[in-house]
């Protein structure tokens, strides 16, 4: 792998829940992160993986020549910057004033070199731009150059946050701190996992300690929702499952995830 190319895992096109307005996002695998629950688990290697869908196998013995019906795909691709670009291009017209790319994973920040040739392409065609990170990773140039940060809190202690994510977040909180000394516009993400952090006092911790920062523009709860499950079959990996919140319980925490309560 060398600098000037990421492993993207795929590029959807009129997405509409990866930032404001019609997006181009693009999902880079490599993530520094291993959540339990996470629905993007096909982007937590940097590596290409097979995965396979057996509900999809038609039987046809030609794995070798290559699978017609879908059921095998290898996932991940090595991509320049301008390939990438080639792409978000494309999907210009429909940007508007509001769309535009967003860049997600994984974890986008694995690849500063590409996201800052993709940001400097997209800055000279008025393409806004936006990134999805854990902010396990900081680049000041690079995060300093978009007009929009989607940052995850997911669980405010830093024990408990290792014993579900793989590290402490420690960093992460310093993170925070740092980005919002850059004057770029962020927004602050909790995904709720019953028995995990739907609990009032976890919003309420996340909310004190981000509700004072001044460029952050809102705090979103996000209900975990079982997408990553047959992936995670599909990859041959162990089955991790949570219970979906109820509605009752998302109205509930959102009450205390108002910045300004």
């Amino acid at each position: 792998m060398t600098f000037d190319k990421a492993v993207v895992a795929d590029i959807e096109r009129a997405a509409i829940h990866d930032g404001p307005g019609i997006r181009t996002t693009v999902f880079f695998k490599g993530c520094p992160l291993n959540c339990a629950w996470c629905h993007n688990p096909e982007c937590k290697q940097k590596e290409p993986q097979e995965m396979f869908y057996p509900e999809k196998c038609i039987g046809c013995g030609m794995c070798k020549e290559g699978c017609f019906s879908g059921a095998r795909i290898i996932c991940g691709r090595e991509m320049t910057a301008e390939e990438i670009f080639e792409q978000i291009l494309e999907d210009k017209a429909y940007y508007f004033s509001d769309g535009g790319v967003t860049f997600s994973g994984g974890e986008p920040l694995i690849y500063p070199e590409v996201i800052k040739e993709l940001i400097k392409k997209c800055k000279a065609e008025n393409i806004n731009t936006a990134a999805e990170t854990s902010l396990a990773l900081f680049d000041d140039e690079l995060l300093g150059q978009l007009d929009l940060v989607m940052a995850d809190f997911k669980i405010f202690d830093s024990e408990k946050h290792k014993k579900y994510t793989g590290i402490t977040n420690d960093a992460i909180k310093k993170n925070f701190l740092k980005l919002d000394k850059l004057d770029v516009p962020f927004l602050v993400r909790t995904p709720i996992i019953p028995g995990v952090n739907d609990s009032i006092e976890e919003i309420t911790e996340i909310r004190d300690y981000i509700k004072g920062f001044k460029n952050i523009i809102g705090y979103e709860l996000l209900p975990y929702h079982p997408l990553g499950i047959a992936k995670q079959k599909a990859l041959g990996l162990e089955e991790i499952r949570f219970k979906v919140p109820t509605k009752e319980k998302m109205e509930e925490l959102r009450k205390y995830a108002d910045l300004y309560r």
